[in-house]
């Protein structure tokens, strides 16, 4: 198991699931992945519930009738109120602004420039995801924009990210931190609908990714993108959940 006790700042560390039905999601997705649920008794909690792999943390859940169902990226930052200025010193714009999650710690959403939203998590008694990097956990975040050269700036100037960027049909930008590589970036060409905007995808790992994503329609999800390899040791396919929200199977070893 990959077991993460903290994330540095800088570095997606969690994901949670805003769902118009939070009892059908957690029902889909402990099946196809074997999580266990737990929900939060105290009223304040609105119903988040943590999702556990093997009793560690992997991911959340929230009941959520404001914006179509989907999984938000979560990135730590040592200070939230720093980085929600840096934000919008770098032309984002803040959708929700810092705030106490009781003592599990600070967050705050924003959408960068090109129209993307995602998050950050300033941790207290919850540092983020427990699991990474392993079937049923978070493995890879990627971002999907119609401005590549404004999403670097902007995430170079609010997290210190490099990028490196290889030519192909389709060029695809690695994000770095401390010369790790911490997520990608893709253009989004003619196959997204106009009015589909730039957005985060967020990958779960998969053992087998041909046979999580029948899984998953079996369990009422539909596909996406089907299976394929991007190189070798590298498969993935997207997915929906039967209430929409989309979502990236990946296996990342050979």
């Amino acid at each position: 198991m990959t077991e993460a006790s903290s994330h540095p700042p800088g570095i997606p560390s969690w994901t949670d699931l805003t769902t118009s039905d939070l009892d059908a999601a957690i029902a889909f997705y402990t099946a196809l992945f074997g999580w266990d649920a737990q929900r939060a008794d105290e009223p304040e909690a609105g119903g988040y519930t943590m999702l556990t792999k093997n009793g560690r943390f992997v991911a959340g859940m929230a009941p959520g009738q404001d914006r179509p169902p989907s999984w938000m990226m979560y990135v730590t930052t040592d200070d939230v109120d720093a980085t929600t200025e840096k934000v919008r010193a770098a032309g984002g714009t803040v959708a929700l602004e810092p705030m106490q999650v009781m003592t599990a710690g600070r967050m705050a959403v924003y959408m960068d420039p090109t129209g993307a939203a995602f998050a950050v998590w300033q941790p207290g008694d919850h540092t983020g995801a427990q699991l990474v990097n392993e079937p049923g956990a978070l493995c890879w975040t990627e971002l999907q924009t119609r401005d590549p050269d404004a999403a670097t700036a902007f995430y170079a100037a609010v997290f210190g990210w490099g990028s490196e960027t290889a030519t192909g049909p389709i060029p695809y930008t690695e994000w770095k931190q401390d010369g790790r590589s911490i997520g990608g970036m893709m253009p989004m060409g003619d196959q997204f609908p106009a009015e589909v905007p730039a957005h985060w995808v967020v990958y779960l790992g998969a053992t087998d990714v041909d046979a999580d994503t029948a899984r998953a329609v079996e369990l009422g999800g539909k596909v996406l993108v089907p299976p394929m390899d991007i190189q070798e040791g590298l498969r993935f396919s997207w997915i929906t959940d039967p209430q929409g929200a989309p979502l990236g199977l990946l296996r990342m070893t050979g």
